[in-house]
């Protein structure tokens, strides 16, 4: 195996597959980065069986080849070298010699045939989506998801294909973020659900927001699922992941169909008030008290150790005046999680659950349930 990359590509491509890799006492081939060199390309492969990441990496290839050294060391070093510099890597002997400018070092490494199979699915059935949508639907719900394993199935996003539309859903059973993204291809009435865990929407996130909008050439990502796997294609990126076994809760019970007070307010207003109001909220409750009430909404906290504070919105109220005590946390998550500049509140009573949208859009919404006084 030798080849011929630009330092800047080595680099992001070893970023983009090391973060799959793991340190396993039983399986120590996982933290190594397999390269396999063949027919002209050059794919840099990382996984910790969980996940699996591919990348085509751009270079000029001498003789074909693989080889896995270890994920840190080898990206460590190439990240010290001079970039913009050309970057020769040879495995010879059981070492791979990588060479740039006045730099020379061999790093020892281990055969591919101890590298683990990555699973395969077909990637001729798809759903197509922009890539920028894509990866802003995943980031406003990914944060909503269970952090508990007491209930599985919690611990990742929901994905719902329903022939025009992808509906995400992500929950911890304190609050939901739900967002709908257009599947731009043609898929009528075919209709697949599957939970993906979080760890791989993180990791999908992370790999797409090392690229610049203008690298990500078509603007366009492919999503392919088979029994209990998922494939993400992207530009020089194809991440496979398993999926939840598990049934998700049917989370549109929850989702308030009618309410007695709607309230449109500007969000940053609201944020800056819920976070002054939250300095005396009672430890570990985080409560705070939302009053709708004559076109404006009165945040306030109370802690016996630390006192009180109250601060006024100006809000546009339809309907009846109203009450609400919710945990700030998951308020300040929801809120900071839509780009428009106002918000609209829905609410039936203090012991039903808050529901809160981007004024004008109905693509995305997010609900909190109340703290019972």
């Amino acid at each position: 195996m030798k080849f011929i990359s630009l330092q800047e590509n080595l680099k992001k491509g070893l970023s983009i597959v090391g973060h799959a890799t793991t340190k396993n006492i039983n399986l120590p081939i996982l933290n190594n980065i397999l390269i396999r060199v063949e027919g002209g390309n050059i794919e840099l492969t990382g996984t910790n069986l969980e996940i699996g990441i591919k990348h085509q990496l751009r270079g000029k290839v001498e003789t074909d080849g693989e080889f896995t050294v270890e994920a840190k060391l080898i990206s460590e070093y190439v990240g010290l070298l001079n970039s913009g510099e050309k970057v020769k890597l040879e495995e010879k002997d059981g070492e791979l010699k990588v060479e740039s400018g006045n730099y020379k070092t061999k790093i020892k490494g281990e055969s591919a045939k101890e590298f683990p199979l990555i699973p395969t699915i077909p990637d001729n059935d798809y759903y197509l989506f922009d890539i920028n949508d894509f990866k802003r639907a995943l980031a406003v719900v990914v944060f909503a998801v269970s952090t508990s394993e007491n209930r599985v199935e919690l611990t990742g996003v929901m994905f719902n294909f329903n022939g025009k539309n992808l509906s995400l859903a992500a929950t911890d059973s304190y609050r939901l973020a739900e967002k709908e993204v257009k599947i731009k291809n043609n898929r009528e009435n075919q209709e697949q659900k599957v939970i993906v865990p979080a760890k791989t929407v993180q990791e999908l996130l992370r790999i797409l927001n090392t690229f610049d909008s203008e690298d990500l050439g078509d603007n366009e990502i492919k999503v392919c699922i088979s029994d209990n796997q998922i494939l993400f294609i992207f530009d020089s990126v194809s991440l496979i992941s398993r999926v939840i076994n598990g049934r998700y809760p049917d989370y549109k019970q929850i989702i308030p169909s009618k309410s007695q007070t709607e309230v449109v307010v500007g969000r940053q207003e609201l944020v800056r008030a819920v976070k002054a109001a939250a300095l005396f909220s009672k430890t570990g409750i985080n409560d705070t008290t939302l009053l709708f009430s004559k076109n404006k909404i009165i945040v306030s906290a109370f802690s016996g150790a630390s006192g009180e504070s109250q601060a006024e919105v100006e809000a546009e109220l339809k309907g009846v005046d109203n009450e609400i005590t919710i945990n700030y946390r998951y308020l300040l998550d929801g809120l900071n999680n839509i780009s428009s500049d106002r918000v609209e509140l829905r609410l039936m009573n203090n012991t039903t659950p808050c529901l809160i949208k981007p004024e004008k859009e109905d693509d995305y919404l997010y609900i909190v349930m109340p703290i019972r006084q």
